[in-house]
């Protein structure tokens, strides 16, 4: 979204949006515990060019119900379409988002990033929100990404990618990709709609207001 757009917002909208939108995250914040934390690990090679280990279905199954609160076959459905178009993810973000737009605003979201190698980063993501959001709903989201070699280069802008939305089992999927990554957001329920006008995502270290 240019910046004139947001500076031609009246300074109450732009302020509530915010600011309800970080109250809101703040309040559902959860602890950084990996849904996978329990379950059979094995390693395997990813679809990229490195020799990165990967996670397989049934921990991807099992790390999604968990975290999204989804039924084991829905999780399964969903994590099937994904390894026929994209394979094995290197590692996945469970986090919560939020949307405090009025007609024009911003989203932002937190989580932890967890690679199969067992390193993990906290993770920060805001961005434009153009559309039919609005109050300050929260939901939680749960993103595979693949061609991450480098934990670190997580943090960049990620541009949504035309014509990737679509719904299976209950659940919205969309790929965001950059020099080489893909990232592939799942989310269910509130979720569902909150994710339906996204258009690109920044990855940061730390919270930011600035949704560009």
């Amino acid at each position: 979204m240019p910046l004139t757009v947001l500076k031609q917002l009246p300074k109450t909208f732009r302020t509530i949006g915010l600011g309800a939108s970080i109250v809101a995250l703040s309040a559902c914040a959860t602890p950084a515990n990996n849904p996978n934390s329990n379950s059979d690990i094995r390693s395997a090679q990813n679809q990229s060019q490195s020799k990165a280990k990967s996670y397989n279905e049934s921990e991807l199954v099992y790390a999604i119900s968990t975290h999204l609160g989804v039924t084991s076959e829905s999780a399964a459905t969903a994590i099937e379409r994904l390894f026929r178009e994209r394979g094995r993810p290197v590692g996945y973000i469970t986090g919560q988002e939020g949307s405090g737009a009025m007609i024009v605003g911003a989203r932002y979201g937190q989580g932890t990033l967890w690679m199969k190698d067992g390193t993990t980063k906290k993770v920060y993501w805001q961005g434009p929100s153009v559309g039919f959001d609005g109050g300050a709903d929260v939901s939680k989201v749960f993103t595979l990404v693949y061609g991450l070699d480098n934990p670190d280069y997580i943090y960049q802008r990620f541009p949504g990618v035309d014509g990737s939305a679509y719904l299976v089992a209950g659940m919205a999927i969309n790929y965001q990709r950059a020099n080489g990554i893909t990232l592939a957001p799942v989310r269910s329920g509130v979720g569902v709609r909150l994710g339906a006008n996204v258009n690109y995502i920044s990855i940061t270290r730390k919270r930011s207001l600035i949704p560009l």
